[in-house]
């Protein structure tokens, strides 16, 4: 079996050490110890795309992540399937970056205005829509008490994905608020940046 620590370690190395062995190592029994929630769930996630059977146990404040692979697949890097629609798998495929839960510099009050009514808005962007990105304080916008909920759920209805930074929740300590989406980690971020067709920063 092979063993793996990563506590200490900030995302995304904990995938990318979990990767490094999958993929480069072709390990098929995985012990993975992590010392956050982030990084228990952002390594349970990595190890399911690859076809892991996994179970995880709490001991002494930190997570351990067994993995067994059930025959490891040579296969093309690519980005969580959640979402992942024949019109987007086909079309042109828009990922828009949310950095902030408020839109622009100058008045906070309206800057979270304008993010609510950027939000609701979305939908009539039609079909090309493919992924949300929420990272530093867009994450709140995926919490409980968040405004925006049912849009952000109607969205995903609609086939659109919803990767939400699992190290920004944890520093905002809102990980156990989070209400929907994919908790996420840099490498799942930068891989959709990389397979989409064009990038929109707010």
């Amino acid at each position: 079996m092979k063993e793996i620590d990563t506590r200490g370690h900030a995302c995304p190395a904990p995938v990318l050490m979990t990767k490094a062995a999958v993929e480069n190592e072709k390990a098929r029994f995985l012990k993975i110890i992590a010392d956050n929630k982030a990084s228990k769930e952002n390594v349970s996630v990595f190890l399911k795309s690859k076809h892991f059977e996994i179970s995880v146990e709490e001991k002494d404040g930190n997570y351990i992540i067994y993995g067994k692979g059930e025959g490891i697949e040579e296969e093309p890097e690519t980005v969580p399937e959640t979402g992942e629609t024949e019109s987007s798998a086909e079309g042109k495929k828009i990922l828009v970056m949310i950095p902030a839960d408020r839109m622009g510099h100058g008045d906070d009050e309206l800057g979270r205005k304008l993010m609510i009514n950027f939000i609701k808005t979305l939908k009539e962007t039609g079909p090309e829509l493919w992924r949300l990105v929420f990272v530093n304080s867009g994450v709140r916008l995926c919490v409980s008490g968040s405004p925006v909920l049912d849009d952000l759920a109607e969205l995903m209805e609609k086939g659109i994905s919803i990767l939400v930074c699992g190290t920004c929740l944890t520093h905002f300590d809102l990980l156990e608020k989070k209400e929907l989406g994919e908790t996420t980690n840099m490498l799942d971020i930068v891989t959709s940046i990389q397979v989409a067709d064009q990038v929109v920063n707010i």
